[in-house]
């Protein structure tokens, strides 16, 4: 991670965590919670999920991400009750479980979970930041939005669509002292991989705990480069991932042809 002008958790702070009560939510909570954060917990309603946040000692609010106006409503509730908000973790999210070549009512499922989920939060979340005086958008990605899965379409696409929307968002955001960024997990040890938790085990592959991606998401949060998708993997921790570039147009001599400067980030149109 660089240093980054994006406040950083304070005692005091209030981050929001979208998917909150699973693996991830949950290891992420209690170490912000150690920090002194005021963590809000978003997720389906249930008594699981009610039991999760009681216990972790965190307020909790019903969220379907699928949702735009939920998600709007839950920023708009974590203002009224906090006082602010200071980051978004953008985290819900799911896989797809179908065999099939295609299912495309699965793969519409889960594009709509991991993919808008995150364009609607976001959404939500920038106002709310923005009266905060700047903050921090950490989106859960999946190395599978870098290296697509055979196995899961719905879910490749979403994160990397997922990956695509923050590269293209955090240059917009930036000036607004906002920081978006993509954390992209390796094979991590949540309920997420219980289907194939054993093949894992019979191979001796090393799978990540749900403590260090969100030790990732935190330093995202406090020393984030704005639009960066850190991979997270066993043995080598988290490390932005290296983008290559697209070949340059050429002109009619030859000479690489430069995007012209209103189509370039940042800039006013």
């Amino acid at each position: 991670m660089t240093s980054s002008t994006t406040p950083a958790p304070t005692p005091g702070s209030v981050a929001l965590i979208t998917g909150g009560t699973g693996g991830f939510g949950r290891a992420l909570a209690t170490k912000l919670k150690a920090l002194d954060v005021t963590v809000v917990l978003a997720d389906l309603d249930s008594e699981r999920n009610r039991q999760v946040a009681d216990e972790l000692g965190c307020p909790f609010v019903v969220l379907d991400v699928s949702d735009r106006a939920a998600n709007a409503a839950v920023v708009a509730q974590v203002e009224a009750d906090h006082g602010r908000l200071d980051a978004a973790f953008l985290n819900a999210g799911i896989a797809g479980k179908s065999r099939q070549a295609l299912d495309v009512d699965e793969f519409l499922k889960v594009v709509d979970i991991d993919l808008f989920g995150v364009v609607y939060g976001t959404e939500a979340a920038l106002p709310a930041l923005r009266r905060a005086g700047g903050g921090s958008i950490v989106v859960t990605a999946s190395l599978a939005g870098l290296a697509p899965l055979a196995t899961d379409p719905g879910y490749s696409v979403a994160k990397g669509g997922a990956i695509t929307f923050v590269r293209s968002m955090a240059a917009r955001v930036i000036d607004e002292n906002i920081t978006m960024t993509a954390i992209c997990p390796g094979f991590a040890d949540t309920a997420i991989i219980d289907g194939i938790r054993q093949t894992f085990i019979d191979n001796n592959f090393p799978i990540l705990s749900a403590e260090e991606v969100a030790d990732a998401m935190i330093a995202a949060w406090t020393s984030g480069e704005p639009g960066a998708a850190y991979i997270v993997q066993p043995g080598i921790g988290a490390v932005p991932y290296k983008f290559k570039g697209v070949p340059a147009a050429k002109t009619a001599t030859g000479e690489t042809a430069g995007v012209p400067g209103a189509l370039r980030p940042g800039s006013a149109t």
